[in-house]
């Protein structure tokens, strides 16, 4: 035999084998998890009735019948009606009563100016009516009383109203007895007339 140098054994460790331990964990965790959510499912879908106690028979119970006992169907209670309060109604508020101011006194000049053309008729017709007789005399004589009317009616100046006032009733008063006259036939006396116009003239200024 020849001496030949033996190699030198020693024992190395050996790798440790990967552990499963995590893996299996996990596993088992994802079946547990399945069960429960197929038992969810189950107790939520199968139907569930009552167990029948002991020694009843197979027919079934009256509690169990299919019509709904009052305190299991809620009752619907009646919706309460909403009834509307009748809003108040704004009172028109009164309109104003405007009282128109008093008119203004107008002045002898103005007055003048408003009855000027009534007082020149008014000696023109008594001229005319001297010189006609009849109805032609009557007509100029009711002429000038609607012109009398107006002058009456025409509101004078405050310092000259009481004596206008006066004057005009005397001269429509003359003018009356004057038409009587005429109506019955007789001449058309103007004097009494003609001197009422020429009062009313003199208190305007003409």
């Amino acid at each position: 035999m020849t001496d030949e140098p033996q190699p030198d054994l020693r024992w190395a460790p050996l790798e440790p084998k990967p552990r499963n331990r995590g893996r299996v964990w996990l596993i088992v965790g994802l079946v547990v998890a399945a069960l429960v959510i197929v038992g969810v499912l189950l107790f939520f879908l199968l139907p569930r009735g009552e167990s029948p106690t002991p020694g009843a028979s197979g027919s079934p119970s009256p509690s169990a019948s299919p019509s709904a006992s009052p305190s299991m169907s809620p009752s619907a209670s009646p919706t309460p009606t909403q009834t509307e309060v009748p809003q108040p109604t704004a009172e028109p508020e009164p309109t104003p009563i405007t009282t128109p101011p008093p008119a203004a006194d107008p002045s002898v000049d103005a007055f003048r100016g408003q009855v000027q053309g009534w007082l020149d008729d008014a000696l023109t017709g008594l001229q005319i009516a001297s010189e006609t007789s009849g109805q032609d005399a009557t007509s100029v004589i009711e002429s000038l009383q609607a012109d009398a009317q107006r002058l009456g009616e025409t509101a004078a100046p405050a310092s000259i109203d009481s004596a206008w006032g006066t004057a005009v009733n005397d001269y429509i008063q003359r003018l009356s007895a004057l038409r009587s006259e005429v109506a019955a036939g007789g001449p058309a006396s103007v004097d009494n007339a003609r001197s009422a116009v020429n009062e009313l003239r003199g208190l305007v200024g003409l």
